[in-house]
Order: structure tokens, then C-alpha cells, then sequence
């Protein structure tokens, strides 16, 4: 059913309720879904004005029981998936939206009411007691995950596992650990370039330390890591829903400061090898754009990649001077590092071993199989 209303005044004249001049039409198909429906039934009464105010609100640590409701309310609608619970539930003068992802234990609950104080209550009644205590910050840090969802981005913070970089420094080899050490002290008065660039073989720890690194700069830096970076720079919409969010813990405990926003880029060897520019189009003159360009400026926003690749085949653009604030190998641990950490030189390569690899001979599962021989080309 495909229904337009009509529009009986201009719009802005006086006097002239702005849902009377607005055209609301609502389809339904068989490409909707349940939840588009509870979303849509959401906004009816703030639409058509009976409940011209709304509030909204984002939760972390959220039971896995929580109903998201008020006491005693009857849920209208409800629709259940293997990500997410959706609820629709209204009472006298309110309605109220919720829906909960289980897995990364967030949630969102909207409220519209004939008043602001009723919808302030509603909301305070529906998630009263939903949410557990965080874990301890010493054992833990915010961190927000972006993905592009069915209709447009998503954002969901959760709490991650961080060790403190002192717990971790004998993981890195020696030159690696020394330019962790300064990269841990820099603060937001000492940020020069915009591009943080971790590269070196799989199994070193480069999203281990990178962790480590959000709880040595939580109370100026927020965290973001983006799930899918091929699609975050071949989408201009979603590329500027991240780059312009003001999600998340945005302000510094000194309340003085707008935080830094450092968005995660895991794996992207294809964004930034050599040939990036021929294969992957604009993907990499918007990611430079978002570092130092048009895009970046004005917006404390730093980006931290992570690659396997050789330094030598990275796009000379991402690797020039001024750009990186920091530009780190993480190699595996030297023969001579690699057996102080693991007590004994058993197992040990005499190249050396990645941090993996020292896991698994610890654990005693390692070291029985062969390394994959490495590419050398014509040369050896």
C-alpha cells in the first residue's frame, strides 16, 4: 500500500504544524524485514506529532538477559536473529525502540513522548539494571568495531583486553621494542603525521601491541577498529559517516579536549602495496586524503595499518616523510632473543622465531613442522 499525503500549506507558513506539510509514505514489500517494520512503527508518533520529543541512547556491557523494557510492559513487536533483538513496546503518551546485539554485548534504546521529562523516564526505567560492571581498566579498553550494515554503517563499542606494554616489551625484539617505547609516550600535544604503519611477517604481535597502545592512550585517544577497510574507502558515504562520527567516549576526563579518534586498519597489503593505485582505484587517494588531505583536516583522526608486507613494496605515497607518525617493523625475535624467551634453544629456528611460534613451542605444539620456504624470486 503506497498512500502520499497531501500537502495543504507552504511550507514555513505560520502557524503550520511541519507534519501537515510533510508527504509521509510508507511501503511495505517483500524485500522488508521485520525489523525495518519495528523501526518504522518507531517513528510513527514522532512523524505524525503526537510525540514530538526523543532521546536515544547508546549501551555497552549489556546482559545477555536484558529485556530493555520498562517493568510490567508488553513487548508489540519483536524480532529475533542470529546478530540482534529487536523490541517495540508503548505505554500511555511514550513509545519505545530497542534492539540488542548479544554477541558484542551493546545495545541501542530510542524513546518518543508527549513530553521531554516522560521520555527521560522511560528511558531510565528501560535500562535500569540491563548492563553488568566493565571489566577492571587495568585489564581492559573501549574500543569501537565499524562495519557496513544492510542500510547503512554500524558502530559497536565493546570492551577489549589490553596488557600493559611493561607486561608485554620482552615479546618484540630489541630495535622494534625501542620504537614502541617512544610511540607510548606520545600524547596529544606530540602528534606529528597521521599514519601509523606496523608491518612485518603473521604471528609478531602487531594487533597485540596495537592494543596495548589504546590503554597507554585512553584518556586522549579513542580507538576504532573498521572490520571492513576495502569497503570503508570504495563507499565516499560510509568513508564520511566514519571520518565525520563524533561516537564513542569523545571528550578527555579534563573535559577541555575533544579525544583523537585512531581508526584500526587491519591486513591491507592490497591498499597500500605498490600497484594499490592501479588495483584498487580511489581506495587509496581517499585513505592519503583522510591522513593529511581535504578530508583529514580539521578532524583529529589518525590511522593505524597493519600489513605483512616488505617496507620496499609499499606505495612510496604512504611511506614519505611527514606523512607517518610512526613506521615500525615488528620482525621475529633474533635467535638469541627468541631462546631467552623461551628458556631453551629447542625448536628454535636459527633465524629466529615469530612470537606465534614461541607460543607454540611453549604450549609444546610447535616445532614439528616445517616453515613455509619464502619466496626469493630469481635472487637468493
Amino acid at each position: 500500500m503506497h498512500i502520499p499525503r497531501q500537502i495543504p500549506f507552504e511550507l514555513g507558513a505560520a502557524g503550520v504544524a511541519p507534519e501537515s506539510v510533510l508527504p509521509v509514505v510508507l511501503t511495505v514489500d517483500d524485500s522488508d524485514s521485520p525489523r525495518d517494520i519495528i523501526d518504522a512503527l518507531a517513528l510513527t508518533a514522532f512523524v505524525a506529532g503526537h510525540q514530538p520529543h526523543a532521546t536515544s541512547r547508546d549501551l555497552t556491557d549489556v546482559r545477555a538477559d536484558a529485556t530493555l523494557l520498562p517493568a510490567g510492559v508488553t513487548t508489540l513487536r519483536e524480532s529475533t536473529s542470529t546478530n540482534e533483538h529487536a523490541r517495540l513496546a508503548s505505554g500511555e503518551g511514550w513509545t519505545l525502540r530497542s534492539v540488542h546485539w548479544p554477541r558484542t554485548k551493546s545495545a541501542e534504546v530510542s524513546v518518543t513522548a508527549v513530553t521531554a521529562e516522560l521520555c527521560a523516564e522511560i528511558m531510565e526505567r528501560a535500562v535500569e539494571g540491563m548492563t553488568e560492571e566493565p571489566a577492571p581498566v587495568e585489564e581492559s579498553v573501549q574500543m569501537g568495531f565499524w562495519y557496513f550494515g544492510p542500510q547503512s554503517p554500524q558502530r559497536h563499542p565493546r570492551p577489549i583486553t589490553a596488557g600493559s606494554w611493561a607486561d608485554i616489551r620482552a615479546n618484540y625484539a630489541g630495535v622494534a621494542a625501542a620504537s614502541f617505547d617512544r610511540l607510548m609516550k606520545v600524547d596529544r600535544a606530540s602528534v606529528r603525521g597521521r599514519l601509523l604503519l606496523l608491518h612485518g611477517p603473521p604471528g609478531t604481535g602487531k594487533t597485540t601491541v596495537l592494543r596495548a597502545l589504546a590503554r597507554e592512550w585512553h584518556e586522549w585517544c579513542q580507538f576504532d577498529c573498521v572490520l571492513d577497510p576495502e569497503a570503508l574507502f570504495t563507499s565516499p558515504a560510509y568513508l564520511m559517516e566514519v571520518a565525520l562520527s563524533s561516537s564513542g567516549d569523545c571528550r578527555c576526563p579534563d573535559k577541555r579536549h575533544d579525544k583523537w579518534r585512531l581508526l584500526l586498519l587491519e591486513d591491507c597489503d592490497e591498499l597500500i602495496r605498490g600497484e594499490a593505485k592501479q588495483n584498487t582505484g580511489q581506495a587509496l587517494s581517499r585513505l592519503l586524503n583522510l591522513t593529511d588531505g581535504l578530508l583529514g583536516q580539521g578532524r583529529k583522526v589518525l590511522v593505524a595499518i597493519t600489513t605483512n608486507e616488505d617496507l620496499a613494496r609499499l606505495h612510496p605515497a604512504v611511506v614519505r616523510p611527514g606523512r607517518c607518525l610512526a613506521r615500525i617493523e615488528v620482525p621475529a625475535l633474533p635467535f638469541g632473543e627468541a631462546t631467552a624467551w623461551l628458556g631453551t634453544s629447542t625448536g628454535v629456528p636459527a633465524d629466529g622465531a615469530t612470537l606465534a611460534e614461541l607460543y607454540a613451542l611453549r604450549e609444546g605444539y610447535g616445532g614439528s613442522e616445517e616453515r613455509e620456504p619464502v619466496a626469493t624470486g630469481l635472487y637468493l
